[in-house]
């Protein structure tokens, strides 16, 4: 990347010159100090566990020419610029943004954000563009890419980019030929300013159920932020269903076009028929009926088709030709993943890690199968432990055996996490075992289902590791069943 004037790249940003001058060249702009190089601009951001102001000496050493800073900090050397903001996060945003020549106002950008549903509707959204002829590119949850292809800037964050990943990531889009840039929005992202400046053609707004507590706070905290998203966009793709519908479109800054099923929207599914291969749903839209087979099944699936459908409509295609592409629909790995078996079994491998989202996921594959049903779940370690019970609840009321497992303990004990959950099978009364390796828990459940059953295996879906303590170990859950049912 060819050098920018520091005077440039501030832009935009309320800033005060504590030392040195602004009409420094940058070379690279950072806030990791394992990412260094000489003559970068280090910036001092701070989250809830790290303040980056305690790593400036270690940035200066690395080659740190210049550092943006919210307090002062003691023995900076004269040969260093130190530039000081109110806000190190928005000031990273914008300093990306200008850096890397404003991408995303040359892409025509969607986000989505939600609690449930963002990963599925962006890889729709995307395959329905490409199916239309537009060169597209995904940030999100699985990996980042172009028509398929993963991107060469190095993923780091499980969804939504920091600022300067998500800058680097347009910009190679933009520079590969893409018109459009699909993305998921997350909360954590909105209320930390990763995406502080940008505008969006297209905001989607999927559901907003219980989840991410240890970063909002509250539930009104949660919404808040989801908000964010509604008042840096051009059009809002709204879930009428929601409860949150009629805030986005009270306090939001966008012309909002409405989907549901359950109350009037301007995209409405009636006469919904699920099956193994996917949904039957009759779609109506402007006083007429459109009959939609969409090749993924549950309830779910209709709301994230609806989103889909809206969307594309909203940028001006042609509803005939979006219905077309809907059939051309690939399944996203580990969101209702059918793991292919000769023994009867139906195996879900699923991403779901909320009440909400388990509730719905054994709702959708009880209604498939004849025999029982057994899910395999942990919840992860360092994260919302408000969730545990509820989803132990959610396990116990609706399927016949519950496995109790571990997910991504990460730095808690995974018997205090899996004790916590349980808390909730027993106010059900559910039937339940606890087993903490999450291989032996997953063949446990694969061993006790007959023809006619199914095994729900939820929580990590396309995920191919475990966090345990700060290792990442390898664990495919996908691998783990196609190896048992298969040997």
């Amino acid at each position: 990347m060819i050098g920018k004037k520091l005077v440039d790249l501030l832009a935009g940003v309320d800033y005060k010159v504590l030392q040195g001058k602004i009409e420094h060249e940058v070379k690279h702009i950072a806030w990791d100090t394992r990412t260094m190089v000489e003559g970068a601009l280090f910036i001092c951001v701070k989250n809830r566990n790290v303040d980056r102001h305690c790593f400036a000496q270690e940035a200066i050493k690395q080659g740190a020419t210049i550092l943006m800073i919210e307090h002062e900090i003691d023995q900076v050397p004269e040969k260093v610029t130190i530039i000081q903001v109110d806000d190190s996060r928005k000031a990273m945003s914008i300093i990306a943004q200008n850096y890397y020549e404003k991408p995303g106002e040359a892409l025509k950008m969607i986000g989505v954000t939600g609690t449930n549903g963002k990963t599925s509707i962006t890889h729709f959204i995307a395959q329905v563009l490409s199916t239309l002829g537009e060169k597209t590119g995904v940030i999100g949850t699985i990996r980042n890419t172009l028509e398929g292809e993963k991107l060469k800037t190095k993923k780091i964050n499980p969804t939504t980019p920091d600022a300067i990943e998500l800058q680097a990531s347009l910009k190679e889009m933009l520079d590969k030929g893409a018109t459009y840039g699909v993305m998921e929005v997350t909360s954590s992202a909105l209320a930390q300013n990763r995406v502080y400046g940008m505008a969006y053609q297209v905001g989607v707004f999927t559901n907003l159920t219980q989840d991410h507590l240890e970063e909002h706070g509250t539930m009104e905290a949660y919404g808040a932020a989801k908000l964010k998203l509604f008042k840096n966009c051009r059009i809002g793709i709204v879930n009428q269903d929601d409860l949150m519908a009629e805030k986005i479109k009270q306090e939001g800054h966008c012309k909002v076009i409405t989907y549901g099923i359950d109350k009037k929207a301007d995209f409405k599914a009636e006469q919904i028929h699920q099956g193994l291969t996917g949904v039957d749903f009759k779609l109506i839209y402007l006083g007429k009926q459109y009959s939609i087979n969409f090749p993924v099944p549950g309830r779910f699936s209709v709301y994230n088709a609806l989103a889909t459908i809206a969307t594309l409509v909203s940028l001006g295609y042609e509803l005939t030709n979006i219905l077309e592409a809907l059939h051309w629909i690939n399944e996203v790995p580990g969101r209702f993943q059918i793991i292919p078996n000769t023994k009867g079994v139906l195996v879900v491998v699923d991403y779901a890690h909320s009440p909400d989202s388990l509730k719905q996921l054994l709702q959708t594959t009880k209604d498939l199968i004849s025999g029982k049903l057994t899910v395999v779940f942990g919840c992860g370690g360092d994260r919302d432990t408000s969730k545990r019970a509820e989803m132990g609840t959610m396990a116990g009321a609706y399927s016949d055996l519950t496995i109790i497992t571990s997910d991504n303990p990460r730095n808690e004990k995974p018997e205090q996490i899996m004790a916590d959950i349980e808390k909730g099978i027993l106010e059900v009364k559910g039937r339940y075992e606890m087993i903490k390796n999450r291989k032996l828990a997953i063949v446990a459940a694969l061993a006790e289902a007959e023809e006619g059953d199914a095994v729900v295996i939820a929580g990590k879906g396309h995920e191919t590791y475990q966090l345990i303590g700060n290792q990442k170990w390898h664990l495919d859950d996908c691998e783990i069943v196609s190896n048992y049912l298969n040997a």
